[in-house]
């Protein structure tokens, strides 16, 4: 509201006009009240300037839906531009104009608004002068005429004559939405009453008219409420006609939706089942291409580990033929150096005979002796050097460990490429393998589209039966609703005739007395006729009705036709379902085959846990027999270097000896020479 005072105060200021203060207070008060959608200016003079703002106003104006301008003695220049702003309004639906004495320019205003608004639907013109000018109230019928959207008209105290009367009637003749007429106080008489009722033939929307204060004789005054009852009554069949219709037309679409409501749970369902199967499909394909996986690392891993088992066994013989062999090697070195030692204490015992027996002989044999020396000499160097050789061969069968070592370990690294390349060829054949069975799910997939366009197809012609069969009960409808409104048109003829019949005899007996008998039997024929034709209206009437119950029954039938029809699309469902089932069925026949092949991975899983812990075992003895190994080689190293020992020491104790008995005799030899 403070957004239309402040609009109206803007654009008084842009027209150069200064607004009223009457106006502002008024749209004051308007923003304080209570009622906000009622623009209320009654018994305000409104200048023309302020009539041209405030056409503006409302042409765009979405707030008020009442105008109140009674008692304003408006200017007809500023009743145009209030009403050529109204005209574009699609909100007001309330317009009062009371006592402004309207004239020519106003009812062509007026004629104008109700042709183009489209909202208005109650307008009070009490207390104006449009009746007088006949030319501006023709305009203003000629817009009435062609309203269709104005329901209450107030036209009191307008100066309207009998000519004007049958402007009016004219109009309502074109009319179709105009429910209630208030014309008393005017000048209409006995023509215009006429024409009013005359129009009452055609017009069937009207219901209520006011023509008290008219000078309009009674009998015409009871035609015209005979007429509006009629058009009540018509009115209030109608009514129940389309209450009917709608009632009907709710239960048709309640079915159409109970009926699509039942098709889409059908779907759904259908949509649901599909999607568990291909989440089984696709869940039970993952743990078959898991359990795969599975199987084919357990199968690289067993391939792996025989292969390490057959490298270790091929290592522990390689290591025990070498072990052999330096066992061999050492019991031969034993043996020479027991042989040798046996030649050493021969020799010894030999020296110590030949030293007991020739101890004359020593100084004659001393350089036998030094030769013997020189020979020990040598043999020991010889012995240094058999030891020397022994190291070098030990070094030797150790860079031999070596190498086979890494022969070994080469031998492994091609033999895990093969394995690689095993690998590959066997995922190739996986790979083929799921190629097909994605080939065969396709074509599964493929089957069951094939289907589902089937079924899709059967159930769109059905629903094309159901449309066909929907459209025939509307054309019967149709025609039964046609065949019953003309009746009710013929009876209504039929009526108006006997009514104005019956006005001409009264008036032929008011003014011929003379032939009252011959007027009554013309009349008496004339019942007999009229009863003979409501006999035959009644008779089709009966047939109407009869008509009706035949379009009852064949829309039974059809109902019982769609019953039908939907028990067939019941049928096919359950045929889809149980293939459906059988579908399943297949699927959890798959799923038992993967439980038993699980049931074989895990024998398998067991025992490759049994060969692992076989084969553990198997390294810790291996692992044991090698560390005893290697101690009694350490024994055998130990002994050697003690053997070693004890040969020095007794070198170096026979050298003593021998150089302690050179020089003893040596000294026994020079002291006799002295």
């Amino acid at each position: 509201m403070e957004e239309f005072r402040r609009a109206y105060a803007q654009l008084c200021k842009e027209g150069g006009a200064q607004p009223q203060e009457t106006v502002l207070q008024q749209l004051h008060e308007l923003r304080e009240g209570p009622g906000q959608s009622r623009l209320d200016f009654a018994t305000q003079s409104l200048s023309v300037d302020t009539c041209r703002v405030l056409g503006k106003l409302l042409q765009d104006e979405i707030l008020f839906t009442e105008i109140m301008l009674s008692d304003c003695m408006l200017n007809e220049e500023g009743v145009r531009h209030l009403l050529n702003g109204l005209c574009s309004n699609t909100v007001v639906k309330s317009l009062d104009l009371k006592g402004n004495n309207l004239r020519a320019l106003g009812a062509e205003a007026l004629g104008k608004l109700l042709r183009q608004n489209k909202s208005i639907r109650s307008l009070t013109l009490e207390w104006n002068s449009l009746g007088i000018w006949e030319e501006g109230f023709s305009l203003f019928c000629q817009g009435l005429g062609g309203n269709r959207f104005l329901q209450w008209l107030d036209l009191r105290n307008n100066q309207i004559n009998h000519q004007g009367a049958g402007e009016l009637a004219m109009a309502l003749k074109c009319n179709s939405s105009l429910q209630e007429l208030d014309l008393r106080w005017n000048n209409i008489g006995l023509l215009g009453g006429r024409a009013l009722l005359s129009c009452l033939h055609s017009n069937k929307t009207l219901r209520r008219l006011e023509l008290a204060g008219n000078n309009v004789p009674s009998d015409i005054l009871k035609a015209v409420e005979q007429a509006l009852d009629h058009n009540q009554d018509r009115q209030t069949i109608l009514a129940e006609n389309h209450s009917r219709t709608r009632v009907l037309s709710k239960e048709v679409f309640s079915l159409k939706e109970e009926k699509a409501k039942q098709f889409l749970d059908l779907m759904d369902t259908i949509d649901k089942q599909r999607e568990e199967i291909t989440r089984s499909s696709r869940t039970s394909a993952a743990r078959v291409g898991q359990l795969q996986e599975a199987l084919n690392e357990r199968q690289s891993v067993m391939n792996s580990l025989k292969a390490k088992l057959q490298m270790t066994e091929a290592a522990l013989a390689l290591s025990e033929q070498k072990v052999h062999n330096l066992g061999e090697l050492l019991s031969a070195t034993k043996q020479e150096q027991a042989s040798m030692t046996e030649c050493q204490l021969k020799e010894l015992r030999q020296q110590k005979q030949e030293a007991a027996d020739r101890e004359t002989k020593l100084l004659q044999d001393l350089s036998a002796a030094n030769e013997k020396n020189l020979l020990l000499r040598n043999q020991v160097d010889e012995l240094e050097r058999r030891c020397k050789a022994q190291q070098d061969q030990l070094f030797q069968v150790k860079q031999d460990l070596t190498n086979t070592t890494a022969e070994l370990k080469l031998r492994a690294v091609q033999a895990e490429e093969r394995l690689e390349m095993e690998k590959k060829r066997f995922k190739q054949g996986l790979e083929d393998m799921e190629s097909l069975r994605l080939k065969e799910v396709d074509h599964m997939t493929h089957h069951m589209e094939a289907s589902e366009r089937s079924m899709q197809e059967r159930i769109q012609r059905l629903e094309a039966i159901r449309i066909g069969l929907e459209e025939e009960l509307s054309r019967v409808k149709a025609a039964a609703f046609a065949e019953r409104g003309q009746a009710e048109e013929e009876l209504i003829k039929v009526r108006g005739q006997a009514r104005l019949e019956e006005q001409q005899r009264l008036d032929h007996l008011e003014e011929k007395l003379r032939l009252m008998t011959q007027s009554r039997d013309e009349a008496q024929n004339y019942c007999l006729q009229q009863k003979q034709a409501v006999g035959e209206a009644q008779a089709k009437v009966s047939q109407l009705t009869l008509h009706t119950e035949g379009l009852k029954r064949r829309m039974e039938e059809l109902q019982q036709d769609l019953s039908g029809k939907e028990q067939e699309k019941v049928a096919e469902v359950n045929k889809v379902r149980v293939e459906l089932q059988e579908q399943i069925g297949h699927l959890q026949a798959e799923r038992t085959a993967q439980e038993g092949l699980k049931e074989k991975i895990a024998a398998l899983e067991r025992q490759l846990k049994v060969l692992s812990s076989n084969q553990r075992e198997a390294l810790l003895d291996k692992e044991s027999e090698i560390s005893t190994l290697q101690e009694k080689l350490r024994m055998k190293e130990a002994e050697i270097s003690r053997m070693r020992e004890e040969e020095a020491q007794r070198a170096s104790f026979l050298q003593n000896a021998i150089m302690a008995y050179v020089q003893g005799s040596a000294l026994g030899a020079l002291s006799p020479r002295k």
